[in-house]
């Protein structure tokens, strides 16, 4: 799923093509996409673009008379910024926003339609797409403590809701726990004062390097691959792999449809976390440590 540095990379791209210009015409190709009926998708043809906005994990498009389209790509969805006029694509399209020059399309890979659009009118309406969760990047160390302390809640958990902070998911949150030298698993309400001010900082300095990183790499083209997997990512989707800064296999856990990865050197002490469903199996089976994962891998 796009989180915050991929939506902003988006926001980026989008703005210098879009705030400004009109919109010609709407195609939807998937009904599946749009949750709302009023007002009318048809509303956005003719209006100007006149600004971007970011709400959490959602993109919105800001047009004159207070009009608002709000996407939420969830896992799979993605833009592409195509030639004037370009075909949606049948299998993956799922709706293209036609300027004068150029067409901007909304695809989504799998079979799962969970991508979203709601149109919206009226700055009052578009506040209740709002998670709420805190701009880590615009908040204080005291405000990140409190929201951090609000609920007891595993740090993996209190990361990735949206209601807490905003716009972090599954893949920076491994990231920064990385980062912080913190367990996915540790309670909020059990953290010292150091411990929440590493993580502070450990968030903010992750989100921002990606960020800039991200536009980097991108220059001022329209982004491609926006992706939750990438190489120079320290544990996120590096399961066996070295771990960067210490050289121990990176581990996960595998919960819902969802994994969390750590190293467990420089996160748990060298412990490892039992992952719910083989622990239940195995029981005093569960290997705790890297060494003894390891011995029972050699069969010693």
């Amino acid at each position: 799923m796009p989180e915050l540095p991929d939506i902003l990379l988006y926001l980026h791209a989008l703005r210098p093509r879009v705030v400004g210009h009109r919109i010609t015409r709407v195609r939807l190709a998937s009904p599946f996409l749009l949750r709302s009926i009023d007002p009318p998708l048809a509303t956005a043809e003719g209006k100007t673009v006149v600004d971007l906005h970011r709400l959490g994990k959602r993109v919105v498009f800001e047009m004159e008379g207070e009009t608002f389209l709000v996407f939420h790509l969830m896992i799979a969805g993605r833009f592409k910024w195509k030639a004037a006029g370009t075909k949606i694509p049948g299998r993956l399209g799922l709706l293209a926003i036609d300027f004068d020059h150029g067409t901007l399309l909304l695809t989504e890979a799998g079979t799962k339609r969970q991508a979203s659009l709601h149109v919206v009118r009226g700055r009052d309406h578009l506040s209740t797409h709002n998670p709420g969760g805190l701009e880590v990047l615009e908040a204080s160390a005291r405000a990140f403590a409190e929201a951090l302390r609000a609920g007891n809640h595993t740090l993996k958990r209190a990361l990735t809701d949206p209601h807490v902070f905003s716009g972090i998911g599954n893949a920076y949150s491994d990231e920064i726990l990385h980062a912080a030298r913190l367990s996915p698993f540790k309670q909020t309400g059990s953290l010292s004062d150091e411990e929440v001010e590493r993580l502070f900082t450990a968030t903010r300095v992750t989100l921002t390097q990606w960020i800039d990183r991200l536009r980097t790499e991108t220059g001022e083209e329209f982004p491609e691959k926006v992706t939750a997997f990438r190489p120079q990512m320290a544990v996120h989707g590096r399961y066996g792999q070295p771990c960067p800064d210490c050289g121990s296999p990176v581990q996960r856990i595998v919960y819902a449809a969802n994994e969390a990865n750590y190293c467990a050197t420089c996160q748990t002490g060298g412990r490892l976390l039992a992952d719910r469903s083989l622990s239940r199996l195995l029981r005093d089976d569960w290997p705790r440590t890297l060494e003894e994962l390891e011995r029972r891998r050699k069969g010693t």
